[in-house]
């Protein structure tokens, strides 16, 4: 028994033996293949190409430092420019970022005080905090973004330089923002997994819903594609990465490369990264910094995108790495994140490779300048509409010179979500100069909060302003008459009667326990009226009420009559709906008026709802109107 016992023991050893250098020889010929390619291994881009400058997560990004300190061939650090793909290396203008949040989770958008979207679906108040960084880059005087301004592109520049020639077209520092559009696309739920072909065929329908809809007018741009939380794209979570960035042409995409009729489309996967904690730098830089590492990683993925636009055409190390991926997660001494001011804040931010000084960066001066002499501002007044279904409303664009001289602005409007309409007259300006946006509801928008955003070009800088639209209910439920039932008394209502007598009363009335009492009494002349306001854009307005006349005359010939009037707040009639006489006697009817037409040349002023009865020397008869409204739609 015993000799069995050794005998299964020994053959137990030998296969475990052999099990493990099995294992050896495969990642032996794994790690040289990785080596060969200039792969780590650890690197979430192995066996996914197109997760270029993925930012691995920091357990992912300790595993693939501690392979790199044995394997130092894979190590360079050191860019190199690769030349180029359709002419396109690094953003050599004016950077114009599109925010895309897309996918119903996100939940009910609104508008908070600095014109950001901000999300129901949103825990972290992530969406204002990327818009308000985009925003900031470039001002106050920042010289984080300086960083990327030393890499170039152009046919000056050779493959697999690591300098730039002084006549080369550099990266362009993002004078007064970067931020150039945001689009809540709740067309659908974002998928729960998406792959890069989905994420990148967003970014293309990004581009038509802005109206970027040629090669050059993507040149300088890049499209963030936000997914909400819960969502897993391009399965992060199991990943070991928090983000990276592409463009539609690239074949290697997971689904495939994506079409696009708009020239090529650089876009970045980005997910929402609190889900994941401090893995994706949540408290990195601050102790309370939750939102941490959504502005260390989308700023890593931004300046990437800058610097190697169609990857891999751009700046690159001899590992594949680029600028961001060499200085990701330094907590201490040279190149550690940190906070970055610029002229609307702070934020947490990750520094970048820096060719010139051989390190890690979290500043450098601007090489170049900024990326042009002239630059304006522009803004919207006012900067909220609030218009009802099948109306319109109207905001000025206004722009200014803020350096060097005036030139041709170019102005785009684009609408998030989409619904309403918007155009702009005229679409070009000289700087300085305003343009008017016309904001177009149709019968059929449904009601909720807009964000219309209109985009200023002049050469190759950009700056965006928006206005917040607010739409009505469709439904036509909106009530301007108070007290319509005459169940509070008189109040607000303005009586006159002839013979001094109450015109509220409790004789006859239609519902509850009132209405009023016109007449009944010969050589009569009894009125009352309310002052209501018209708003300032309408569908439609309809005024109903219910009458009851009773008389002592006979026949068919008229002696005594019912007017409803409406009337400018001085008394002058405006119109005459209905006039009736004694011959047309019923019981409680009800009466609905169209009165748009009649009202339309008196948006926003106060009219007054009218109603008077009147009879002659003769028999009696009697007028009770009740229940009266005037419902807008």
């Amino acid at each position: 028994m015993r000799k069995r016992v050794m005998q299964f023991f020994s053959l137990t050893v030998f296969m475990l033996l052999l099990t493990a250098m099995s294992q050896a020889t495969a990642f032996a010929a794994t790690a040289s293949a990785d080596n060969a390619a200039g792969v780590n291994p650890y690197s979430p881009a192995y066996q996914h190409s197109y997760r270029h400058g993925a930012v691995p997560t920091i357990a992912q990004s300790n595993k693939m430092k501690t392979y790199s300190q044995v394997h130092p061939a894979v190590t360079g650090n050191t860019l190199g420019y690769g030349g180029g793909i359709d002419g396109i290396g690094v953003t050599s203008g004016h950077e114009k970022v599109y925010l895309v949040f897309w996918g119903t989770q996100w939940g009910t958008q609104s508008t908070d005080s600095g014109g950001n979207l901000t999300f129901s679906g949103d825990p972290d108040s992530g969406a204002p905090l990327l818009q308000r960084l985009f925003k900031g880059l470039g001002t106050g005087n920042e010289l984080w973004s300086g960083v990327m301004t030393q890499y170039c592109d152009g046919s000056g520049v050779a493959t697999g330089a690591s300098t730039c020639p002084s006549t080369s077209a550099h990266v362009g520092y993002p004078t007064n923002g970067a931020l150039s559009g945001v689009w809540y696309d709740n067309s659908a739920a974002s998928p729960s997994a998406a792959t890069g072909h989905q994420i990148g065929t967003e970014a293309v329908n990004a581009a038509a819903h802005f109206g970027n809809t040629s090669a050059s007018s993507n040149r300088y741009a890049q499209y963030v594609i936000l997914s909400p939380t819960g969502a897993n794209p391009d399965n992060y979570k199991t990943g070991g990465f928090c983000a990276w960035h592409d463009y539609n042409g690239d074949s290697s995409l997971s689904g495939g490369a994506v079409s696009s009729p708009y020239g090529d489309i650089a876009f970045t996967n980005m997910p929402y990264v609190m889900d994941q904690g401090a893995s994706c730098g949540q408290n990195f830089v601050n102790a309370n910094g939750t939102d941490d590492g959504y502005t260390m990683v989308e700023g890593h993925e931004y300046a990437e995108t800058i610097t190697d636009q169609n990857p891999a055409g751009g700046w690159t190390a001899s590992s594949g790495q680029e600028n961001a991926d060499e200085c990701a997660w330094i907590s201490s001494g040279q190149g550690a994140s940190a906070n970055v001011t610029m002229g609307n804040g702070t934020y947490a931010m990750q520094s970048t490779w820096s060719n010139d000084t051989n390190r890690c960066d979290i500043s450098h001066s601007i090489v170049g300048g900024t990326s042009g002499g002239n630059d304006f501002s522009i803004s919207a007044n006012p900067s909220s509409l609030s218009i009802n279904p099948g109306s319109s409303g109207s905001s000025t664009i206004s722009t200014a010179v803020t350096s060097g001289s005036a030139s041709t602005v170019s102005l785009t409007a684009s609408v998030s979500p989409s619904g309403p309409t918007a155009s702009l007259s005229p679409t070009s300006v000289t700087a300085g100069g305003s343009a008017t946006l016309t904001v177009s509801v149709g019968s059929t928008v449904a009601s909720g909060t807009y964000t219309v955003t209109v985009t200023g070009t002049e050469g190759t800088t950009s700056h965006s302003t928006s206005v917040s639209v607010s739409v009505g209910s469709s439904g036509g439920t909106s009530n301007k008459i108070t007290n319509g039932g005459f169940e509070s008394g008189s109040s607000p209502w303005v009586e006159s009667s002839t013979g001094g007598y109450e015109i509220v009363d409790s004789s006859n009335p239609h519902s509850g326990s009132y209405s009023a009492y016109l007449c009944g009494y010969n050589s009569c002349t009894d009125s009352i009226y309310q002052t209501v306001s018209v708003p300032s854009s309408f569908t439609k307005i309809t005024l109903t009420y219910w009458t009851y006349i009773s008389t002592s005359e006979s026949g068919s010939t008229c002696y005594d009559y019912f007017y409803a009037r409406l009337r400018t707040s001085s008394g002058t009639t405006i119109s005459t709906p209905q006039k009736q006489c004694n011959a047309n006697t019923h019981g409680w009817t009800q009466y609905s008026f169209d009165v748009t037409s009649a009202l339309s040349n008196y948006k926003g002023q106060n009219v007054q709802v009218y109603f008077l009865g009147t009879t002659d020397a003769s028999l009696v008869t009697n007028f009770y109107v009740d229940d009266v409204a005037l419902n807008v739609q």
